[in-house]
């Protein structure tokens, strides 16, 4: 395709900073005067020769049939006006969005929710109910979200909260988070951790038992009411959430950091046999491990037999005593 020498500057595209190649042609044209007939641009060349005379380091010459290279002082005076002028046209665009969103911004807090009569507790049943409450705490939060959320984590439901709290964490939000090691034991937890770390959110374990918690700019706590977490508290009395916030910081304090970054393939505490095996040589019953580690009974049992096959133990007494004498119990 032949480039038209009478087109306009800015004509092919929105001006802008040259790319590698047109940086190279525009420095081989100086390299012969600043002066290149149309017919001697290569084919290769035609789609960088167009992005320099769109951002006006070219000039076309229909009379000569050539471009003339321009003073790239010139462009750069011209460029820094339209982008000082298009910052100010965004900046204006910016203080003028929330009285143009003010009708709807109106119809969202006008927006039916369940009564408070509970002073100072709203409890709400449903999983798909909380969870739509909960979204819309973390789109209305605008300084700090804090959670502690023991057990596994569902992988449907990390690619929600990775939605949501990416929003959050780009909105300057901060954002800091407990589990229990067996909640980042699966390669999608790793995945949410080592991506909202990366973009400044906080994540600990902490290998002990805990509520769920939910706390958001410190003004409103959600806390379990159900042993299914099929219901839940909405509080806002504030010194409930205070004794709360108290409650997360004595844990968050105790908690394990890890670096979800430079090792999102490695667990924080190991992997949960080992866990469980841990626990039982120091004594633990079966039902205590499985309170310790956020796992059913189930789970545990099931550790606890690949454990005796590995250890060749009969009893459990037997497997902590054999664990104990053969490993590291730190």
């Amino acid at each position: 395709m032949t480039a038209d020498p009478t087109a306009a500057p800015g004509s092919t595209g929105q001006p802008g900073e040259p790319d590698e190649e047109a940086r190279r042609l525009y420095l081989a044209i100086l390299a012969v005067g600043g002066r290149i007939p149309t017919a001697d641009v290569p084919e290769r060349d035609r789609t960088a020769l167009q992005r320099l005379v769109a951002t006006g380091l070219l000039m076309p010459n229909a009379m000569d049939a050539c471009y003339i290279a321009v003073s790239p002082r010139a462009v750069s005076d011209r460029l820094g006006a339209e982008l000082r002028s298009e910052a100010t046209r965004l900046l204006v665009r910016a203080e003028n969005l929330p009285g143009a969103l003010d009708t709807l911004t109106r119809a969202y807090d006008a927006m039916p929710r369940q009564p408070d009569r509970s002073g100072g507790a709203v409890y709400i049943e449903g999983h798909v109910h909380i969870r739509h409450r909960i979204s819309q705490l973390v789109s209305d939060c605008r300084t700090e979200v804090l959670t502690a959320q023991p057990g596994h984590r569902p992988a449907d439901a990390l690619k929600i909260a990775l939605l949501q709290d990416v929003q959050l964490l780009q909105r300057g939000c901060t954002l800091r988070t407990i589990y229990q090691p067996v909640a980042v034991s699966e390669p999608a937890a790793r995945s949410y951790a080592a991506e909202v770390t990366r973009r400044g959110s906080l994540i600990r374990t902490l290998d002990e038992p805990f509520q769920r918690l939910f706390v958001f700019d410190r003004s409103v706590a959600v806390i379990s009411a159900a042993d299914d977490h099929s219901a839940a508290a909405f509080i806002t009395d504030q010194a409930t959430i205070g004794y709360l916030v108290n409650a997360f910081e004595r844990d968050w304090v105790r908690a394990e950091a890890t670096d979800w970054i430079t090792a999102p393939g490695r667990g924080p505490a190991g992997d949960a046999p080992d866990r469980v095996g841990r626990l039982l040589s120091r004594g633990l019953t079966q039902r205590a491990v499985a309170t310790r580690l956020g796992l059913s009974e189930r789970t545990v049992a099931a550790h606890i037999s690949r454990l005796r096959e590995r250890y060749g133990a009969q009893t459990l007494f037997q497997l902590g005593w054999l664990m104990r004498g053969g490993r590291d119990d730190r």
